[in-house]
């Protein structure tokens, strides 16, 4: 694993043990890379009005406009499962909102325990196999 990849697996890991998640007790960090390198992180925070919760994307896509930056390099998703079955990738929202700072290249990790209880990236995509059919106003972005 490439010292990128450990270090946002890692920042995954704090944002996640910070998630709130009364409800469906299914905790979510993210960890974004910016086009500058810069890492920023987010957790998931329920509601229990559901609709009105904030992915862990959303919230380290937030965080990284907040300080500034406008591009994403990659994402790394850390969910509470363990093993083969608790791939946790990005849901069709945050999927759109990673379009709008990144492009169909942009890598998406999606990480968990695995069997052996160690954090591990299990699979990568592209955001375009992810999001293939993608809605965009093909304008230029400010």
């Amino acid at each position: 694993m490439s010292l990128p990849l450990a270090q946002m697996l890692e920042l995954a890991a704090q944002a996640r043990s910070r998630a709130y998640a009364p409800y469906s007790k299914f905790l979510v960090g993210a960890c974004v890379r910016s086009g500058s390198g810069a890492f920023f992180t987010g957790c998931n925070c329920e509601n229990a009005s559901y609709p009105l919760g904030i992915c862990a994307e959303t919230a380290a896509l937030a965080a990284m406009v907040q300080a500034g930056e406008r591009e994403v390099q990659d994402i790394l998703v850390l969910g509470s499962g363990q093993g083969a079955a608790a791939l946790t990738t990005p849901c069709g929202g945050c999927r759109q909102r990673i379009l709008e700072f990144g492009h169909g290249g942009t890598r998406i990790h999606a990480a968990a325990l695995d069997e052996a209880g160690h954090l591990t990236v299990q699979r990568s995509f592209t955001l375009a196999e992810l999001l293939p059919f993608a809605f965009d106003l093909e304008e230029p972005r400010a």
